[in-house]
């Protein structure tokens, strides 16, 4: 299980990912309400993390594209959640470049490119 401070957590959260959202943001980007965002955490159809010390709570802004979640993500999330892998462990490996890939595994989500991602994951889980 990873810690609750970031600084004491693995990968710099805020150095992989350059951009979040508070859930209220993501809410105006999904055109839904915070408490849709905060339900779609608990079910794990979104993830969130700490970025930062001092900050809340939030999404990393490139899970959502086009007004949507991005495709595959939830899917993505569950087989991890199932692994035993909490949200922050889930957004260092997504957004972690991997030369195999190429690129980022949510680059490759967002470039319809999932197939790959959803079998890493799947062999990770076991």
């Amino acid at each position: 299980m990873t810690p609750e401070n970031p600084a004491e957590a693995g990968a710099d959260l805020g150095t992989l990912i350059s951009e979040w959202l508070d859930w209220k943001a993501a809410g105006v980007a999904l055109g839904v309400s915070v408490t849709k965002v905060r339900t779609w955490i608990r079910e794990h159809q979104l993830a969130a993390a700490v970025p930062a010390p001092g900050a809340g709570q939030q999404i990393p802004a490139e899970l959502i594209m086009d007004g949507q979640i991005v495709k595959g993500v939830p899917g993505l999330l569950t087989i991890f959640h199932d692994g035993g892998y909490d949200d922050r462990e889930i957004l260092e490996w997504m957004f972690t470049p991997d030369d195999t890939l190429p690129g980022r595994p949510i680059d490759a989500l967002r470039e319809n490119r999932g197939s790959e991602v959803k079998r890493r994951a799947q062999a990770m889980s076991l």
